[in-house]
């Protein structure tokens, strides 16, 4: 099936069109227990409230072309075949298989789901046992994102963390057991008490089970978090006095590299390494500016020009579909230049850059010229390379990425 999503073209007035494979996420904003280090809108609820969200998601799924059209969308981006479907967090295994299931047939009757596509659910040691994994599995997923963030206990015990590293390992063995063949594992350096000596038995640990995907976060220190709003005060809840600082943290992001790539993981993305062929295809429509449906209370969309989300709270998320109004909370249309933005702020995450006749043919050479200084400027200090029309990110780089990305905003 040929579908494409019309893209109108400001270069010359000329319609010009994509033609992309669509991703679907499905947004579960509910955990057991809210890490002190987590900056997202997750949330620790009663179980109570897992049907009422069930059901709000059925109703968004099957509402999907009238919320569209009460909020000026066009709806062909929901007629495109979709090659990638992700369960994410929150801890979706929380809503329980009834629930899961219900959720996922009527996923299989809005969208054309293609056979063979990747099919995620994010999962945290603990929460899904062998009989949950079997039955997911029944269901089309074929790929496990597992939570560990860590195999020293007394680093999970002080961000708050239920599960143990005995946990992990027992996750991991029983993912393997019912077949699961595609498992990606998260680390993340900066945590409190966290030193050189137990990050490097992080990275053995999970050498040693061997998933085919990691992804290797460091600990924002920011607002949006306890223990991230603790060590900005410097105050001394959530053991935030024995959070390592900066230096720690750009010796653990170098250490994880080498070592990862010394086992055969090829680093693809900032944070991500993956066996050959295994890299996130759904993670990666987000940095290629491929069109994507967030489903789910906080859950955000793109469908090549328009941006939108949903409404971030659960409860009022759910009163939305209730009363039969669309749980889109806002919808934000970019312009040709706030694309191109995006091309390079988000393209440049990949290691291996963007390329520049790329942009040049879908939004014009005058627009792309005008970040030539800007590149040139970024090159000269070292912080882009270039070869032929392809810029990237140097690996010297990679722990100041934000601070090349800003040079890519207009403010």
């Amino acid at each position: 099936m040929n579908l494409r999503i019309r893209v109108q073209s400001a270069i010359d007035n000329r319609e010009s069109s994509i033609t992309l494979p669509l991703g679907i996420y499905v947004q579960v904003p509910f955990c057991a227990s809210k890490c002190s280090f987590c900056n997202f809108s997750s949330r620790v609820e009663s179980r109570i409230i897992f049907d009422h969200y069930g059901r709000a998601l059925e109703q968004e799924i099957d509402g999907l072309p009238t919320a569209f059209e009460v909020n000026g969308l066009a709806p062909e981006v929901l007629a495109l075949p979709a090659d990638t479907v992700y369960f994410g967090g929150g801890t979706p295994p929380l809503l329980g298989l009834e629930r899961l299931e219900r959720i996922v047939r009527a996923l299989y009757r809005r969208f054309e789901v293609q056979a063979g596509g990747e099919f995620t659910v994010e999962v945290t040691p603990g929460s899904a046992d062998a009989q949950f994994l079997a039955r997911a599995m029944s269901l089309g997923v074929n790929r496990l994102s597992i939570g560990a963030q860590t195999f020293e206990d007394q680093e999970l015990r002080a961000m708050g963390r239920l599960h143990s590293a005995a946990d992990t390992r027992e996750l991991v063995r029983s993912a393997r057991r019912v077949g699961f063949a595609n498992l990606s594992i998260d680390l993340v350096a900066g945590l409190p008490h966290q030193n050189s000596q137990s990050w490097r038995r992080d990275l053995e640990a999970v050498l040693q089970l061997g998933p085919q995907h990691i992804s290797l976060y460091l600990f924002e220190i920011d607002e949006k978090s306890r223990l991230g709003r603790e060590v900005l005060q410097s105050g001394t809840r959530y053991h935030a006095p024995a959070v390592p600082g900066e230096e720690f943290m750009a010796d653990a992001y170098e250490m994880g590299r080498e070592v990862l790539g010394r086992e055969g993981y090829i680093q693809y993305e900032i944070s991500n390494f993956a066996r050959p062929r295994y890299e996130s295809r759904h993670n990666l429509k987000y940095w290629q500016l491929a069109p994507y449906v967030g489903l789910g209370a906080g859950a955000h969309s793109f469908d090549g020009i328009n941006r939108w989300a949903n409404e971030d709270d659960a409860k009022l998320y759910i009163d939305r579909l209730e009363g039969r109004r669309s749980p889109i909370a806002a919808v934000r249309k970019l312009s040709p230049e706030e694309q191109l933005e995006e091309f390079f702020f988000l393209g440049l995450r990949q290691v291996k850059g963007v390329s520049l006749e790329t942009a040049r043919k879908r939004w014009g050479r005058d627009r792309v010229g005008h970040w030539q200084g800007r590149i040139e400027s970024l090159t000269q200090n070292e912080l882009l390379t270039m070869a032929g029309d392809n810029i990237r990110l140097t690996e010297a780089a990679y722990l100041v990425s934000n601070e090349v990305f800003r040079e890519f905003v207009v403010a």
